[in-house]
C-alpha cells in the first residue's frame, strides 16, 4: 500500500503538485498524522506545528489544524479526500450493497464548489485515478473500489447515515449555518459514522475567536502527549510562496484579523454577546405569531435589505408592563419595493402608522413605506447601541422572543469584539447574518421609550 509521503512525491502520482520545497511542512505534518518515520528536518518540523516534544510513535485519529488563509488548507482537503478514498481499501469491512464514503464539509456552498474542483482536478488529471471513476457530478465522485467521495455543507442531519471511511471538515471556525453550536453538533454526529470503517477525522480551518471545537481541540491537545493531533501554523510556514507583503498589508490595515487570519492565532478580542440559555429562557413555546390583540399599543422596526442575500426583516411588539413581547419576527427576500408594500400592510392591520429603521438606502424607505401611508423614522442609535440595548433587556429578563429557530441562532451568533478605537462593536460573524437579530433589538430599543426602570417581569408564557 503506498503512504502518503509516496503519494505526495511519486511523480506518476502527486509529486508535480505535492513534492516541492512549498509543501514540505505539510508532507512532515500528514507523516506524521500517519506515524511515520520522520527524518531530523521532517522531525523538527513536525514538532514546531504540534507544540510537541517527540516524534510520533504510531499513526493518529484525529487531526485538528489550525492554519492561516491562503496556507493551502483547500488543497490539503483535497488531497486527503483522494488520497483516503482512492488508496485504502476498506471493502472486507462493508456490509453487501454499501459504499465507504469520504465525507468533505465545507462552510458554505462557495467553499464546497472549490473544494470539489480541487478534488475532481486531483482525480481527473491522473490517468491512473481517472480510470477509477465510474460516476462524477457537482458533489460525488464515486470510485470502482466501493467508494464514494462526497462534499457537502455543515449540517448535523447531513451526516447521519453514512458509512463513513474518513471526514475532512474545511473552514471549522466558520461554520455558522445551523443550531446555536453548529460545529459541536456536527462532530458529534460524525464520530459514531466513522466508527465501523474506524475512520479518520481531519479539522482544519484559519482560527476565528476562542469558542468552539476548535478552539477546543487546540486548547486541550496542542504540544500534548495526546491520542488527539493539533498543529498550528502561520500561512508562510505552510505556503512560503505566499509574497510577504500580502501579510504586511494585512497586518497594518487592522492587525488583530491578520494575526488571526495569516498568524494562525486565535482572536482574544472577540467574545459572544448574549449567553445562549437566556435567549432559551426568553422564548415563548408558541405561538410564533402573536394576532392583534384590542387595548394595546403595537411598536415596529425594520432592517431593509436592497437585494441578495441579506433578508429585509420587519419585528412588530408592544409594552407588557416592564417586557417588551415580540409579536411578530419576518423576513423576506426579493424585491424590496414589493416587500415594502406587504409590511406596510401588516403594520396597518396591526393599528402602527409609523415605522423604525436605520439610514440604510438614504431616503428610499422613507419614500418608499410613506406610498403606503407608513412614516419611516430613522432610528437614533447604531447597531452596535441597539444590540447593547436589546442586552441590558434581556439579561434582566425582560424581553419575550417567538420560537423562531432563525432569530435564535443569529442572536448566539452575535459577537462582542472592541475596535482599534477602544470602542465595542457588536456584529454577527464571518459569513454569517444578523438581520432578524437586528430588527429584534431594534424593536427592544423604541419600546423602551420613553426610558424606564426595567424590573423582573412575569412574561406571557
Amino acid at each position: 500500500m503506498i503512504d502518503i509521503r509516496q503519494a505526495m512525491t511519486d511523480p506518476a502520482l502527486f509529486g508535480p503538485i505535492f513534492g516541492g520545497d512549498s509543501f514540505a511542512a505539510w508532507r512532515a505534518l500528514l507523516s506524521g498524522f500517519y506515524g511515520l518515520e520522520l527524518d531530523a528536518t521532517e522531525l523538527a518540523t513536525f514538532k514546531a506545528l504540534t507544540g510537541r516534544q517527540s516524534a510520533p510513535q504510531g499513526a493518529f485519529a484525529e487531526l485538528w489544524l489550525a492554519i492561516g488563509r491562503r496556507g493551502g488548507k483547500s488543497h490539503a482537503a483535497a488531497f486527503l479526500a483522494v488520497y483516503l478514498a482512492a488508496f485504502q481499501d476498506y471493502r472486507d469491512k462493508l456490509a453487501p450493497g454499501e459504499v465507504a464514503t469520504v465525507m468533505v464539509i465545507a462552510a458554505d456552498r462557495k467553499q464546497a464548489r472549490a473544494v470539489m474542483r480541487y478534488t475532481s482536478g486531483l482525480m481527473n488529471e491522473n490517468p491512473m485515478l481517472r480510470r477509477m471513476v465510474l460516476r462524477e457530478n457537482s458533489e460525488q465522485i464515486e470510485l470502482n473500489n466501493r467508494t464514494v467521495i462526497e462534499i457537502t455543507t455543515a449540517s448535523h442531519r447531513s451526516v447521519r447515515g453514512y458509512t463513513l471511511a474518513a471526514c475532512i471538515c474545511d473552514e471549522i471556525a466558520f461554520w455558522h449555518v445551523e443550531g446555536a453550536s453548529p460545529d459541536v453538533e456536527i462532530i458529534a454526529a460524525i464520530r459514531p459514522a466513522l466508527a465501523t470503517l474506524g475512520g479518520k477525522l481531519v479539522a482544519l480551518s484559519s482560527p476565528y475567536a476562542r469558542r468552539g471545537v476548535l478552539w477546543d481541540a487546540y486548547r486541550r491537545h496542542y504540544g500534548q502527549d495526546s491520542p488527539v493531533l493539533v498543529a498550528q501554523a502561520s500561512s508562510l510556514v505552510m505556503n512560503p510562496l505566499l509574497p510577504q507583503r500580502v501579510v504586511d498589508d494585512a497586518m497594518k490595515d487592522d492587525a488583530a484579523r491578520a494575526s488571526a487570519e495569516y498568524l494562525a492565532q486565535f482572536r482574544s478580542d472577540i467574545a459572544s454577546l448574549i449567553d445562549p440559555d437566556l435567549i432559551e429562557q426568553a422564548t415563548r413555546p408558541k405561538p410564533k405569531e402573536l394576532p392583534r390583540a384590542s387595548g394595546l399599543r403595537y411598536s415596529a422596526f425594520v432592517d431593509p435589505a436592497g437585494g441578495g442575500a441579506d433578508e429585509f426583516t420587519l419585528a412588530i411588539g408592544h409594552r407588557e408592563r416592564d417586557a417588551v413581547v415580540l409579536d411578530l419576527v419576518r423576513g423576506m427576500t426579493g424585491s424590496p419595493a414589493q416587500i415594502a408594500q406587504e409590511y406596510s400592510a401588516i403594520l396597518l392591520g396591526y393599528g402602527i402608522h409609523q415605522v423604525t429603521g436605520d439610514r440604510y438606502a438614504g431616503r428610499w424607505p422613507r419614500d418608499e413605506f410613506a406610498k403606503h401611508g407608513i412614516k419611516y423614522e430613522v432610528s437614533e442609535m447604531d447597531r452596535s447601541g441597539l444590540y447593547l440595548e436589546f442586552l441590558a433587556a434581556i439579561n434582566s429578563g425582560c424581553v419575550e422572543l417567538p420560537p423562531d429557530q432563525k432569530l435564535a441562532r443569529q442572536l448566539v451568533a452575535l459577537e462582542r469584539r472592541t475596535g482599534r478605537s477602544g470602542r465595542d462593536m457588536i456584529d454577527h460573524p464571518p459569513g454569517g447574518h444578523d438581520d432578524l437579530a437586528n430588527a429584534c433589538a431594534g424593536l427592544v430599543a423604541i419600546c423602551k421609550k420613553p426610558p424606564a426602570r426595567f424590573a423582573t417581569a412575569t412574561l406571557r408564557l
